[in-house]
């Protein structure tokens, strides 16, 4: 299950989309959210579709290891899905008891638990065809104008970088106390849900342990090479919105467009 996380992870391969500048991946990830929030038939979800399962295939990512993201949000998902499919009020297909399935709860259901699953997908597109540096350097660049009201866009950038570098080296960390704990004979799988809770201890001390080591030895390195935020700091490769760039966010307006004349118009 730990391995299936694949937030923060950079997937390195040739591809339109791994050219792309880090600022266009951004808004366009931003725009296709907004979409997912207005799509509200069949249809609306069928044109994100057809644009998710495009960008999939132009990032050159396989698409079992996009999906296998999905696998740590089970539970979330089936939460949604259920509180959609029996709380909603409206025309009864069937009753069990107090718990009831009605039409108006099936497609809510069916609908949130799609946009949940888009939603993870199309973030999964974005973070493994971008290494941290460049979403970094265009999360920074994109709220530069935030400066002038004083608000630290380098340092909440460079925070956000850190997080994501960060991801996988824990997950990596974890497996290893993990595996180090059931060859002292710890027991995960067996007991009830607090018993589980209770054999997680051993874990996340650990854990937690060698998080605040790592930051720490982090922190030394970069006052030992001298870095003081944003002050005085050049960057070696400088970000370019080069025509490609302008043709993927055209493709993502167009999505935007179609989803809100289909919401709208019933087309």
């Amino acid at each position: 299950m730990i391995r299936d996380i694949t937030i923060g992870q950079y997937y390195p391969v040739e591809s339109v989309v791994h050219r792309l500048d880090p600022r266009t991946k951004l808004f366009g990830t931003l725009i296709y959210i907004i979409s997912l929030f207005f799509a509200d038939n069949l249809l609306c979800y069928a044109a994100a579709t057809v644009f998710l399962a495009m960008a999939v295939r132009a990032s050159h990512v396989p698409f079992k290891f996009i999906v296998r993201g999905l696998k740590a949000i089970v539970f979330l998902l089936l939460i949604s899905i259920s509180f959609n499919l029996f709380l909603t009020n409206g025309r009864v297909i069937f009753q069990i008891g107090f718990l009831k399935v009605t039409h108006e709860g099936l497609r809510l259901a069916v609908f949130m638990g799609l946009r949940l699953m888009y939603l993870v997908i199309g973030s999964s597109v974005m973070t493994l065809t971008t290494t941290p540096n460049q979403l970094t350097g265009g999360l920074e660049r994109s709220l530069g104008c935030l400066n002038r009201l004083h608000v630290p866009v380098h340092e909440l950038s460079m925070m956000m970088s850190i997080a994501l570098r960060f991801i996988p080296t824990l997950i990596e960390e974890t497996e290893k106390i993990i595996s180090a704990q059931k060859a002292r004979g710890a027991d995960f799988d067996s007991g009830n849900l607090i018993q589980r809770a209770k054999a997680m201890i051993p874990i996340l001390v650990p854990l937690f342990i060698s998080a605040f080591r790592r930051a720490d030895e982090l922190a030394t390195a970069m006052e030992c090479r001298l870095y003081r935020g944003d002050v005085g700091r050049t960057r070696m490769r400088q970000l370019k919105i080069a025509r490609v760039d302008i043709c993927a966010l055209l493709w993502v307006a167009a999505l935007f467009v179609v989803i809100i004349a289909l919401k709208h118009f019933g087309l």
